[in-house]
């Protein structure tokens, strides 16, 4: 199936800025993915939109069907994935609203089913540089030009959820120099990664998690602050999009297209 060429997860508002979409539903190995994909023209490529946690919400991050989201953007024809989400600071110098195109990941997440590759045949696919440099190249020079404050870096740190952390968890994440923690990085990008698909995240700081040390003004997350302030700059977010896609080459990144070149026991 030849029906977009990038691919998108995150909110499900953000397909209804593009015209003219063909709702497409995509059988997987590993039953449904979270919503059908939503496809339409953006800057003359053909995009499709899935809402990660469906279409109203209903799927909190640690039931998420990753596999199955990632397999059907793939079977839709996708060699790009672009993978939006709200995000907590670890950081005071990252602020709320701040955009950050992390390079790394932590994994604390647990139980998830995270590989394609359950046997017989053993592979091992290097997450050593897990995102695709050129689309997190795209991401940082678009928000320079749109004047969004961009942290052109970062590790993730992904928690399992859907509680947020206790306040010695966000202690030691902050010790250890991570920038952000969100509940969904994790495994989308390595699954993205197994089936040698160009992924990149944009996260999009929203609180300052369990509040950071020596900020004691700064109240511990809660979800209805994460909603809110995520829906305050969503527009944002959409104008990085729209200026991003576009851009985006037709020819895939080595990076991720050879990903599994070597992997193979």
């Amino acid at each position: 199936m030849e029906a977009a060429e990038i691919g998108v997860f995150g909110g499900s508002g953000f397909y209804s800025f593009l015209d003219d979409v063909e709702e497409i539903a995509v059988e997987t190995p590993y039953g449904a993915p979270s919503a059908p994909a939503f496809v339409g023209t953006l800057g003359g490529r053909r995009v499709a939109f899935m809402p990660r946690h469906g279409v109203n919400h209903e799927f909190p991050p640690h039931r998420i069907n990753f596999r199955a989201n990632v397999w059907a953007m793939r079977e839709l024809g996708c060699r790009w994935l672009l993978g939006p989400c709200a995000s907590g600071s670890l950081q005071p110098e990252v602020g709320v609203g701040d955009f950050v195109v992390p390079d790394q990941f932590v994994d604390r997440t647990s139980g998830r089913a995270d590989t394609f590759y359950d046997g017989p045949e053993a592979i091992h696919v290097s997450s050593a540089e897990p995102f695709s440099p050129v689309l997190r190249r795209l991401l940082i020079d678009g928000c320079r030009r749109l004047g969004i404050r961009v942290h052109e870096s970062g590790t993730v740190v992904v928690i399992q959820g859907p509680r947020f952390s206790t306040r010695a968890e966000s202690r030691w994440f902050t010790a250890m120099g991570w920038q952000v923690v969100n509940m969904t990085a994790y495994p989308e990008c390595h699954l993205a990664r197994e089936l040698q698909l160009c992924y990149a995240t944009v996260s999009l700081v929203t609180d300052y998690d369990a509040g950071l040390e020596g900020m004691h003004d700064v109240p511990p997350v809660s979800a209805e602050e994460v909603v809110r302030t995520f829906r305050e700059n969503n527009s944002r977010l959409r104008e990085l999009l729209y200026d991003v896609i576009p851009r985006i080459p037709e020819e895939p990144d080595p990076h991720c297209a050879r990903a599994l070149e070597g992997a193979r026991l």
